[in-house]
C-alpha cells in the first residue's frame, strides 16, 4: 500500500498564520490573542497582546485544540453542545477541555489535517473571521 506524504505545518507558516490573524484584527479594530498548533496539538506559535485580556491566550488554545480534536471549525460545533445537541454530553476528561466558541479552525493541506489555529479577545464571530481569513491567506 502507498501512502503520499504530507508536509507539516512548518514553524514559519505557523507564524504567518498568526501575522494574518493578527493583521485581520488589528484592521478591524480587535485586540486578540492567537495560537497555533501543530498536528499533534503541540505549540507552534503563539501571540497575546499586551492590551489583551489575559483569558484570551488560553481561550485562543483552546479554541485551537477543540478544532483540532474535531477536525472541524469550532463555529460548526455550538449548537451541538446546546442542551439537546449532538455533543450536549461529551465528556471533556481530554489534556485540555475543549471549548465549543467561534474562532478555531483546522488547517489542512492536501485534504490532511496538519493543525490548526485559535483566535479569542474578539466576539466569537470576529474571532471565527481573523482565523479563517488567516488560514485562507495560507492556502
Amino acid at each position: 500500500m502507498s501512502t503520499t506524504a504530507v508536509a507539516p505545518l512548518t514553524t514559519a507558516e505557523a507564524e504567518a498564520l498568526v501575522g494574518a490573524a493578527r493583521q485581520a484584527a488589528d484592521a478591524a479594530g480587535v485586540t486578540v490573542s492567537v495560537t497555533v498548533l501543530d498536528a499533534g496539538g503541540h505549540l507552534l506559535a503563539f501571540r497575546r497582546d499586551d492590551r489583551a485580556v489575559l483569558i484570551s491566550g488560553e481561550t485562543s488554545t483552546r479554541k485551537a485544540y477543540t478544532a483540532l480534536q474535531m477536525n472541524t471549525p469550532t463555529a460548526d460545533l455550538v449548537d451541538a453542545v446546546r442542551p439537546g445537541g449532538l455533543f450536549h454530553t461529551l465528556p471533556t476528561a481530554l489534556d485540555r477541555p475543549l471549548l465549543f466558541i467561534a474562532g478555531g479552525v483546522p488547517v489542512g493541506r492536501d485534504g490532511r489535517l496538519i493543525g490548526a489555529i485559535g483566535v479569542g479577545g474578539g466576539a466569537p464571530e470576529q474571532d471565527h473571521a481573523f482565523a479563517t481569513t488567516a488560514v485562507e491567506a495560507l492556502v
